[in-house]
C-alpha cells in the first residue's frame, strides 16, 4: 500500500465524511490522486475503508437492522410478514439494480468516469436535481407508507452512483424526495439501502483481496482506516440526520455547486 500515515489519516476521514452525505465519496477520494498527484489508494485501503463507513451505518441503525433482518428470516422460515419483513425485502430488492450495473459495467466507469470534468459536471447536476427534489411536492410519506414502486424507483436511482461525482447518498435521497418521502425518511432509507450495497462490493473486493500479500506494517494501516473512517462516518450520520430537519438540503447543494466550479476551473 503506497501511502503513509497522514494520507491514510486524510483519506480515511475524507472516506467517512463523504460516504453519507450527499456530496459523493468516490468522487472526493478521486481528486487527491488528481490534484496532488497522490499514489492510488489501492484496492486494500478501499476495502478497508468501506468495512469501515459499513460498520458505522450497523452500529448507528443497529435496532432496525435487528429487527429487519429477523422479520426477513421469520417470513421466509415461518411465513410471518409484518411492515419490518416487507421494508427488508424491498431494500434487497432495491440493491439488485445497482448490484447488475456495477458488475456490467464497473470496470468501463473506472476506466473513462474518473476524471476531473466528469466529477466538476456530475457534482453540479446532481447538485441541482437533489434542490430540485428538495423544493418541489408535499413530502408526506415515511418509511412505513411507502410502496414498492417507490423502493424501485429509488434503487434503479441508485445505478447513476457509478458514476464518480453523482453520489450513492446524494441520488437515492434525491428520488426519494421526488417521490414525496419527507426529508428524515430519505436520509433513513438511503443509509438502510447503502448497507447491502457496500457489504456486496466489499465482499467482492475482499475476494480480490484475498490474492494479494499484505504486510504487518500495512494490516496496522488498515486497521487504524477502518476506525478512523467509522468514528467520522458516526458522527457524520448522526449530525446529518438533524442538520436536514433545520436546515434541508440547500448547504449541501451549494458546497457541491461551488466545488463542481472550482474543479471545472482547475481542468480548463
Amino acid at each position: 500500500m503506497n501511502l503513509d500515515f497522514l494520507q491514510v489519516t486524510f483519506l480515511s476521514v475524507l472516506q467517512g465524511a463523504t460516504e453519507f452525505l450527499p456530496i459523493s465519496s468516490s468522487g472526493h477520494l478521486i481528486l487527491p490522486s488528481l490534484l496532488f498527484s497522490w499514489s492510488d489508494q489501492g484496492l486494500a485501503f478501499d476495502v478497508a475503508v468501506h468495512v469501515g463507513t459499513l460498520l458505522a451505518v450497523l452500529l448507528y441503525f443497529r435496532g432496525e437492522v435487528q429487527r429487519l433482518a429477523t422479520a426477513a428470516v421469520k417470513s421466509v422460515v415461518g411465513g410471518e410478514r409484518s411492515n419490518d419483513s416487507r421494508l427488508a425485502w424491498m431494500l434487497i430488492a432495491a440493491t439488485v439494480p445497482a448490484g447488475v450495473a456495477g458488475l456490467l459495467f464497473g470496470d468501463y466507469v473506472e476506466q473513462y468516469g474518473r476524471s476531473l470534468p466528469v466529477i466538476a459536471s456530475t457534482s453540479i447536476i446532481f447538485a441541482l436535481l437533489l434542490l430540485w427534489s428538495d423544493n418541489s411536492g408535499n413530502k408526506q410519506l415515511s418509511i412505513s407508507n411507502i410502496s414498492w414502486k417507490i423502493a424501485l424507483i429509488i434503487g434503479f436511482a441508485q445505478v447513476l452512483a457509478l458514476i464518480p461525482g453523482t453520489s450513492r447518498s446524494g441520488i437515492t435521497m434525491t428520488a426519494a424526495l421526488f417521490c414525496n418521502m419527507n426529508r428524515a425518511a430519505a436520509a433513513r432509507f438511503s443509509f438502510l439501502l447503502s448497507i447491502p450495497i457496500i457489504m456486496a462490493g466489499g465482499l467482492l473486493k475482499g475476494v480480490e483481496l484475498s490474492q494479494i500479500g499484505i504486510t504487518a506494517s500495512d494490516w496496522f494501516l488498515l486497521f487504524y482506516a477502518i476506525a478512523v473512517s467509522a468514528g467520522v462516518a458516526y458522527l457524520c450520520i448522526h449530525y446529518f440526520l438533524q442538520l436536514i430537519e433545520k436546515l434541508g438540503f440547500l448547504p449541501f447543494v451549494i458546497y457541491r455547486v461551488l466545488l463542481g466550479i472550482g474543479l471545472l476551473v482547475v481542468a480548463l
